[in-house]
């Protein structure tokens, strides 16, 4: 489909020289916080809103942006074909996408492929393509990545990309000043809490420092998830118009996060009596006055999140973008999802007419234009599961029973490293299977603690919603020393998609109906997200037959892969992916003592606030807090209301007067609605004490009940009854801010600082895990498995009795080859293994005592990493001297992290950890500590100047090696910082000089 022939441009144009982006995303790969699909899925987007031109899918597609070269003198066409081919680049795209080939080799559409070939000019490809991708005007890309590849974080980073190059263009049209995420409507309470991490992704993770530190400063983020007070709603009463209408009149870097349902289109009825002519815009307002203001935002991009729940529902979406569209805002569309692929009732919906005998299916989303397959996430990254079918058992609880059973064998114990403990999903259909069936069973049956169970549902009038449950389930992911108690979580229809607690290591599915039908595969994958970056996880997945059924349906249709085949990337490790040993007991490597700078914090007050002052001096300017904005009234039925009140039906001059008048502001509010939201003194406090997250008590603001008293009554009316109501003319929200301003006394932060002693292990093993396979692994994997095999039986120590084993092992394996082909089997195996005991031992294997704690090492971010290493392991006299070289630049893999700080005038700040690519080490005589340790730096030139990295390369080149020499009396420590850019010789010989002042007097010199 499209993303395959994307894929091929997209890496002709990363590979040219004069690529724009190129070093941009060797910065992220280099940061190493984002996952290869992640960034692979920025290089997509970047080639589409650069080289692309941000155009729409059609209008590449029909001017053959995508389609590969294609020889069609070695088709099988007619020569009139083949003119009108060359000549016609719409008719010649969709050639070449018709004959695109499938996974069993068959063309993907051979009917239009034949039509094409029979008579081209009898179609209108142009408008075939139009329809392909939804005849949209604007750019509308999809990204499928399953659940667990981070797209959450994908879209943080997009919106920080998109507002850096703003920022560098903000006249060009491709870069968008403003983002809605769309979540599906029946998702909300699921999804948006996980969207709610968009405001604390670190924007250095895709752009360095200063751009980064200050595009996050000026985003604005808000959930507009507030309930309205009414149905038809104007401005003022609307809680989460106002949060829209408070960016204007110059929209920039806001990210508003909203319900699908509040934008979806909301067909206007047209009653007969209606008299007033209005425009569509008017008419939109009326209809939904939230979609409205959306709609009036600049520059706009649109994430819609799990766009595959409305494949259907879409339609009405897709009527609200394009509306938006014909004013010109909408920069571009950004679906995500975990499946590209459709279900036949929405292939039979999205089909594609060619002429009045053809139509076309497409099994996946047309405008899909990154994939990335779960499977190929489970052999990658995410944990990898065993899914058991309890075949023939009918009964919930016997299935159960197993279930449990075998997770407590595997995982009972288990606690992932930051202290939260491993936990079982059981689903029930209903409340009362949970309540009266499982529960009981549970804590009755098999005897597990009432402590270590968390029931939750929505509650029924049976069965009230178990009490402090939600907070509960929302804590579950929390690390130590919060970790949650709970490992077996009962649920019902919650937490079936967009649950991303990770530390969930089991389902179970014993009936069907445990979860809807069409979830099975959601359901089942919520145990799949990975908890330790590196590490390779496991996860149980228990369903019934009915269950098994329907998720091997799903995954063959959703995913194009099945049970047997996710269960084999669980038993064993893909092809794709290379294990991982440490040979940290071979080379008795200990750990390295150095002192750290530690900085203590105390927050001091330094002058008590004036609460009663500052409440009445508030109270005597709250006109400064009025919004004239906010008198104006937009509601066309408050409108109507009131001039019928006033003139009645005849007095149609009269009435469009009045009109007017609203219209500019220039009718008091209160004529025309005396009602407004309900005002509660006691709530309110309860608002001001809430929005400060109780800092300050309901009690504390009692005590100054006079003060709040007058401020409540001058920004509620009173009305007839004796009920208050807010008098929106006032912003709210500032003046309780002030209120809490009022409360809390004037602070500074000091600082004290000490050195203190630390010991760090240049491999923490429990965090080596697998990596896929890259051609920067090093050594090979021949050469690892000689090392591993020498580290079992080593070689005896002079050359002759060396040569002497070698040719003795050569005879052996000789001699079973031999004997492997008298018998016709296959004795490829041992001849790979003759060859290498036929061949000298590389440098790698040959040196492999003075370096390589871990095999292999992993240099995918960095090609001069790996030449360095190389030349190093290759000098002459190195395997001569005392030394020894270590990589240590993976991150998570190591413990020594250095704490950096930056001394301003009269206090120290911190400005991030520093871990060195290399470390160069000398032991002390006896071998059990090491004595020196030289750090080697590497750096490509787009690094170089990095404000972060140079003030953290100052902290170490200067107070850590201070402080170091001083606590051990000698220097234990030094620095060295190598650019790729002056050439790897050149950097060799600074290496060499450093190594030789350094080691001075205690190692024969490197030559």
């Amino acid at each position: 489909m499209l993303d395959e022939l994307i894929a091929g441009k997209k890496k002709q144009w990363l590979e040219a020289d004069a690529c724009p982006v190129k070093g941009m995303l060797d910065y992220m790969r280099k940061q190493g916080r984002l996952r290869e699909p992640q960034v692979e899925a920025i290089a997509t987007y970047l080639f589409l809103k650069i080289k692309g031109e941000n155009k729409p899918l059609w209008r590449l597609f029909a001017e053959n942006f995508f389609t590969p070269d294609l020889d069609l003198a070695q088709l099988k066409l007619s020569e009139a074909t083949r003119r009108f081919l060359r000549d016609n680049e719409a008719a010649r795209a969709l050639y070449a996408f018709s004959i695109q080939p499938q996974e069993d080799g068959k063309p993907l559409l051979p009917e239009l492929e034949g039509l094409i070939s029979d008579a081209p000019a009898a179609l209108d490809c142009e408008r075939i393509i139009k329809e392909i991708f939804y005849e949209v005007s604007y750019a509308d890309y999809l990204m499928s990545l399953p659940m667990g590849a981070g797209k959450t974080f994908l879209m943080a980073a997009i919106i920080y990309l998109d507002l850096l190059f703003a920022r560098n263009e903000p006249d060009n049209p491709r870069f968008a000043h403003n983002f809605i995420v769309l979540i599906p409507s029946g998702l909300k309470s699921s999804i948006a809490p996980s969207l709610k991490t968009i405001k604390d992704f670190d924007p250095e993770w895709v752009i360095p420092n200063p751009a980064a530190g200050q595009i996050r400063r000026e985003l604005a983020f808000e959930i507009l998830d507030e309930q309205k007070s009414a149905k038809s709603s104007n401005r003022v009463r609307n809680p989460n118009v106002q949060k829209v209408s408070r960016c204007f009149p110059h929209p920039y870097a806001n990210v508003f996060v909203v319900n699908a349902e509040k934008v979806i289109l909301d067909r206007l009825d047209e009653r007969p009596q209606e008299l007033i002519e209005r425009s569509e815009d008017e008419q939109d307002q009326r209809a939904n006055e939230l979609r409205n203001w959306l709609g009036k935002i600049p520059n706009l991009s649109i994430m819609i999140d799990e766009v595959h729940h409305a494949a259907t529902a879409d339609i009405k979406l897709r009527q609200v973008v394009n509306r938006w569209q014909r004013s010109g805002k909408i920069v571009s569309v950004l679906g995500f999802s975990g499946t590209p692929y459709l279900s036949g009732q929405d292939q039979k919906q999205k089909q594609v007419t060619v002429n009045e005998e053809v139509t076309i299916r497409f099994p996946r989303i047309a405008n899909t234009v990154y994939y990335y397959p779960l499977i190929q996430a489970v052999r990658s990254f995410l944990k990898k599961p065993q899914v058991k079918i309890a075949q023939g058992v009918r009964e919930r609880l016997a299935l159960i029973r197993s279930g449990v059973e075998d997770f407590q064998a595997r995982f009972g114990a288990k606690r992932y490293a930051d202290g939260a403990l491993a936990k079982l999903a059981i689903y029930c259909g209903d409340i009362e299977t949970l309540e009266e069936e499982v529960y009981p069973f549970l804590t009755g049956k098999l005897n597990i603690p009432e402590a270590e169970i968390l029931r939750f549902h929505r509650g029924n009038k049976d069965y009230p919603v178990p009490p402090g449950a939600e907070l509960a389930f929302r804590s579950l992911d929390l690390p130590a020393p919060h970790a949650a108690p709970q490992r077996y979580i009962l649920l019902v229809q919650i937490g079936k998609e967009g649950w991303d607690c990770r530390s969930l290591t089991g389902v179970i599915l014993s009936q069907q109906g445990d979860c809807p039908r069409n979830m099975v595969l959601q359901t089942s994958c919520r145990c799949l997200r990975q908890v330790d970056a590196g590490s390779s996880e496991e996860a149980l997945i228990w369903l019934n037959d009915g269950n098994a059924q329907t998720l091997n349906a799903q995954l063959r249709q959703q995913q194009r892969t099945s049970i047997e085949e996710i269960n084999s990337a669980g038993a064993g490790l893909s092809e794709k992916q290379v294990e991982r040993h440490s040979r940290m007991k071979q080379l008795e490597l200990p750990a390295l003592d150095f002192y750290q700078l530690r900085v203590n914090y105390q927050d001091v007050i330094k002058e008590e606030v004036q609460t009663e002052q500052a409440l009445q001096a508030l109270c005597d300017a709250l006109e400064d807090y009025r919004d004239i904005a906010l008198t104006i009234v937009t509601d066309f039925e408050a409108m109507e209301s009131e001039v019928k009140r006033k003139y009645g039906q005849g007095l149609e001059a009269s009435r469009d007067t009045d009109i007017k008048a609203m219209g500019t502001g220039e009718l008091n509010i209160r004529d025309v609605d005396e009602k407004g939201q309900p005002a509660s003194f006691a709530h309110w406090l309860h608002d001001i004490a809430k929005g400060g997250f109780y800092t300050i008590s309901i009690d504390q603001l009692r005590q100054f009940k006079g003060q709040l008293r007058a401020i409540f009554d001058k920004i509620a009316m009173k009305q007839p009854q004796g009920e208050h109501c807010w008098n929106e003319s006032y912003d709210r929200y500032a003046i309780e801010s002030r209120i809490r301003l009022a409360f809390s006394p004037r602070r500074e932060l000091r600082t004290s600082s000490e050195v203190i002693p630390d010991q760090a292990e240049l491999l923490l093993v429990d965090k080596l895990g697998p990596v896929d396979f890259n051609d920067k692994l090093y050594p090979n994997e021949a050469d690892v498995r000689r090392v591993l095999r020498l580290d079992e039986n080593p070689e005896p120590t002079t050359e002759e009795e060396r040569q002497e084993e070698r040719q003795k092992a050569r005879q052996k394996v000789q001699q079973a080859i031999e004997a492997l082909k008298e018998q016709s089997m296959d004795a490829s195996l041992l001849e790979g293994q003759l060859k290498e005991l036929s061949d000298q031992p590389s440098v790698a294997v040959a040196q492999r005592d003075k370096s390589f704690h871990y095999l292999p090492y992993n240099f995918v971010r960095s090609g001069f990493e790996l030449e360095l290493l190389r030349k190093v392991l290759s000098l002459r006299n190195f395997r001569d001297s005392a030394l020894e070289i270590y990589y240590n630049g993976e991150r998570g893999l190591t413990g020594f992290v250095i704490q950096c700080f930056q001394k301003n005038e009269t206090s120290w700040r911190n400005i991030g950890r520093y871990t060195t690519d290399f470390l160069i080490i000398q032991r002390d005589p006896n071998k059990k500590a090491i004595k020196k340790a030289l750090m080697v730096e590497t750096k490509g030139e787009g690094y170089a100047h990095d404000p972060n990295f140079q003030a953290r390369k100052s902290f170490v080149e200067g107070a850590f090696l201070e402080q170091n020499k001083k606590q051990f009396g000698y220097d234990k420590f030094d620095f060295l910082y190598l650019q790729d850019t002056d050439g790897i010789d050149k950097n060799i010989i600074k290496l060499k000089g450093k190594i030789t002042q350094f080691f001075a007097g205690e190692q024969n010199h490197a030559g």
